[in-house]
């Protein structure tokens, strides 16, 4: 039997007070299903996930080895020196495991050089590029550690990977088992998720565990999304709200890993099973298996994000998203903070920036409530009544996050 542990591990890296983490994309309990399947057609797959699984015991054990800051290490972006980087100027590598396990592989591409033939560099390459763009054009900052540290990644990780990890230093990418994953590569929503662990790690730098390792995940999701909708050009109207769109094959019911917009409903397939996701706290998941259910309950704060996203309209990067940003990078979270403070932070960062009563704190305030989390947010300009499940008022919907390890 394969023992699945936590999928994003966190300590502090040599010379910061930061963590790093290694973060997959693909929740564990899928790949764990996809493991039992006993259907010849499916052998393959169901090997390539217990191996994709496996992998995690290596990953624990670095927990205890040493390991570089991103910016002291041999890809650091400022290549030329200091006085010789342009802040906001874009940095990107990337290598080639060739099929091995072994980091960060053979370097096929850096800046200024030409695209070549490989689709699975290419898609990498541009989704380094676009989540660059979000974060620097959008909400100023320099790459996700704001000093411009270089953007990296690895493709043709492992034999037929089952998933994609951001490792502290890295983007990694599988090619997936093609009967069930298809690469990993092939979803901008992925590469803008797992680059966003390395935001959040150099910010609030979240404890990976129940509710505040939820939040963790769930912005993750959240800035992935942005990335794919502006590069698409998308409104919060147009956007699908999937996270992981493409990754699944032609054999696989379901459309997405996960829904923002409607969790629990990305797939429902004989061999992977329903998507477990709750969409607000009467579903909440208490659990000891996933890191005290990070990936399931990250679908109750999604929602909340897509109901504020499409209540103001427009583009969800340019308002909702900079509340969500806001209250990441304002210093004020605590790294165990649980989904009630987590509401409450963007409550606060849409007074500050918009004005308390405005449209925008009144979308934050509707959204939390919907999902039965508005308790304490205030009541903006209009009054609100009634208490206990499903009106968010009152402490009785608000389950406390596990306490850390």
């Amino acid at each position: 039997m394969v023992r699945v542990t936590a999928e994003c591990h966190t300590r502090p890296m040599t010379g910061s007070s930061h963590g790093f983490s290694r973060c997959t994309i693909v929740p564990p309990y899928l790949l764990v299903r996809l493991a039992r399947v006993d259907d010849p057609r499916l052998a393959a797959a169901a090997e390539a996930a217990r191996r994709s699984l496996m992998r995690d015991v290596p990953i624990r054990e670095l927990r205890a080895a040493a390991h570089p800051t991103p910016s002291s290490s041999v890809h650091s972006g400022v290549r030329g020196g200091a006085a010789a980087r342009v802040r906001g100027h874009v940095d990107r590598a990337v290598s080639d495991a060739g099929g091995l396990e072994r980091l960060p592989g053979r370097l096929v591409r850096r800046e200024g050089q030409p695209a070549g033939a490989d689709l699975a560099v290419n898609e990498a390459w541009a989704g380094l590029g676009d989540t660059h763009s979000l974060f620097w054009n959008v909400f100023e900052r320099d790459s996700i550690d704001d000093r411009g540290v270089s953007l990296e990644a690895t493709v043709h990780y492992g034999r037929n990977y089952d998933n994609a990890f951001w490792d502290g230093e890295r983007m990694v990418f599988g090619d997936g088992d093609g009967l069930v994953f298809n690469r990993f590569t092939a979803s901008l929503t992925v590469i803008g998720h797992e680059l966003t662990h390395g935001v959040t790690q150099f910010t609030a730098n979240l404890t990976y565990e129940g509710q505040s390792g939820a939040i963790n995940e769930s912005l993750s999701d959240v800035f992935g999304s942005l990335v794919e909708q502006r590069s698409l050009g998308q409104s919060a109207a147009e956007a699908g709200w999937l996270i992981g769109e493409g990754l699944f094959t032609d054999q696989v019911q379901g459309v997405a890993l996960r829904s923002l917009k409607a969790p629990g409903t990305a797939y429902n397939d004989d061999a992977l099973g329903k998507d477990p996701q709750p969409a607000d706290m009467t579903g909440y998941i208490e659990t000891e298996d996933d890191n005290g259910g990070v990936h399931l309950n990250s679908g109750i704060p999604n929602r909340a994000f897509y109901l504020v996203a499409t209540a103001l309209g427009g583009n969800a990067w340019e308002t909702a998203g900079q509340i969500w940003f806001d209250t990441l990078t304002s210093g004020t979270l605590g790294r165990t903070v649980d989904f009630a403070g987590f509401a409450r932070a963007t409550s606060r960062a849409a007074v500050t920036r918009h004005g308390a009563g405005s449209r925008e704190h009144e979308a934050v305030i509707a959204g939390w409530t919907a999902v039965g989390l508005g308790g304490g947010l205030g009541t903006g300009s209009r009054p609100r009544s009634g208490t206990g499940p499903g009106t968010g008022v009152g402490r009785a919907t608000v389950v406390p996050a596990p306490r850390p390890e």
